[in-house]
């Protein structure tokens, strides 16, 4: 990303007519994110001053605040003019954002597009926000197979030049029904023989398709482990409704990485997103609640062997190493399983297999950190049993660790419950329960 001052002189320069470059939308909306912390007067007048065409594209790049105050500073006949010179998928999505700000605005925005963007709006949201249906774009380049190839050539060009279709990869070949029989490659296409037709040249009919009722998610897994860049939607006939490009799938994946690293915090991704300090507290307030209650119980184990404490001061300097080096080895696994799980490397088929990993690599590390800790509390207290104690319950906690750190997320989707929620706190209170009992139980049994 250029710097700010870098993109505000371009965007100067654009709007006095010294350049025919304008910023790229990214560019123009990382403008106004530092405009609008210092002058809001002058944010609105930078609205302005965006091009027609490309306002919607800058909109969707915005924080959510920003976003909503843009939507509510612009009229009902920008955002119109805003949602017609966007892709199909993108105008949808618009829309949806200016619901979510004033749902009267929406419907009059609504009423002013024209019924070609109407009809595919409409269709797009229809669907569930985490079906296929509603991340494709309508617009799309197909051909029959009947159709020469010289003709389909010369109709991309039209569509090109009108700006009615971007970022083509495919042509896709349907049949009287509408039914996709074939995708050709542009690459392909243009090596073709132009005055033959499509049917007297298709070698392979072999193509990748999704269903628009697809888990989004389970699109995504297709992007990556196909490497490819778009693939077509068909409903459940086979008759082709849309595509799907790469662009949408990054969104896909960062929106899912993001959630799950604020679900691993114990905090909710949509509700972390607003300026109500109220709900963010609420949120987060509730998760402390729930951990105050696994620390209590952590004490109240504790406390049972409280008069071992008292007559052994060492053990309570050391108990925390125990503690942590668990909490911190049960991490490192939680995340790895919830990582793997998300990418599809591990299901239930295999979860046996990395069930076994994760534990042997835990109780390796238990016995490594053990013999370090063992003679480190050897020689800070001179006590060779005392190693010995600490030593044990390092192996164990680690076991512990390693254990829970992995069976949790599997239990918990096999629950249907993401797996990423709410396991942080459950691995603290196993780690904690389970590595002051054994360092403990130990030395009660050892050096009492």
């Amino acid at each position: 990303m250029k710097h700010f001052s870098e993109i505000k002189h371009a965007f100067e320069q654009f709007l006095h007519e010294k350049t025919e470059h304008l910023p790229h939308a990214s560019e123009i909306a990382y403008l106004l994110k530092y405009i609008w912390n210092e002058d809001h007067d002058e944010f609105r007048e930078t609205l302005n001053n965006i091009p027609h065409d490309v306002r919607g594209d800058v909109l969707l790049e915005l924080p959510e605040k920003l976003k909503d105050d843009a939507i509510e500073h612009y009229s009902t006949a920008e955002l119109a003019e805003a949602v017609e010179s966007m892709d199909s998928d993108d105008a949808a999505e618009l829309i949806e954002d200016i619901v979510d700000v004033d749902e009267d605005k929406s419907e009059a925005v609504y009423e002013q597009l024209d019924e070609e963007d109407r009809e595919d709006i409409d269709k797009i949201r229809s669907y569930e926000e985490d079906q296929a249906g509603a991340w494709m774009q309508t617009e799309l380049f197909e051909a029959t197979l009947d159709e020469t190839i010289q003709d389909a050539v010369a109709r991309l060009k039209r569509l090109k030049e009108e700006g009615e279709l971007e970022n083509v990869h495919q042509l896709y070949i349907v049949n009287d029904e509408h039914r996709l029989v074939a995708t050709v490659a542009l690459e392909d296409m243009i090596l073709m023989d132009f005055d033959k037709t499509f049917r007297e040249q298709l070698k392979s009919k072999e193509f990748r398709t999704v269903e628009a009722t697809d888990d989004i998610h389970e699109v995504a897994s297709v992007f990556e482990q196909y490497d490819i860049s778009v693939v077509p939607v068909v409903d459940h006939d086979g008759r082709l409704v849309g595509r799907i490009t790469s662009d949408d799938i990054y969104d896909v994946i960062e929106e899912r990485a993001t959630e799950q690293i604020y679900n691993l915090a114990g905090v909710n991704d949509d509700v972390e997103l607003e300026e109500d300090i109220k709900a963010v507290f609420k949120n987060r307030a509730a998760w402390l609640f729930v951990n105050l209650l696994t620390a209590i119980l952590a004490s109240a184990v504790i406390g049972l062997f409280d008069t071992t404490i008292a007559a052994y001061v060492p053990l309570a300097v050391l108990m925390p190493i125990v503690a942590s080096m668990g909490g911190n080895a049960g991490t490192q696994t939680l995340t790895v399983m919830v990582r793997q799980m998300a990418l599809g490397d591990i299901e239930f088929a295999n979860a046996k297999a990395a069930l076994y990993k994760e534990i042997t690599v835990s109780v390796l590390n238990g016995m490594l950190f053990a013999f370090v800790m063992g003679l480190i509390a050897w020689a800070w207290f001179h006590q060779p049993l005392l190693g010995v104690v600490i030593g044990m319950a390092m192996i164990i906690n680690l076991f512990i660790a390693g254990f829970f750190g992995a069976s949790i997320p599997l239990l918990l989707k096999r629950l249907n419950i993401d797996p990423a929620v709410g396991s942080t706190v459950l691995l603290t209170t196993a780690t904690d329960v389970f590595g002051f009992f054994s360092f403990l139980g130990l030395a009660k049994v050892i050096l009492l």
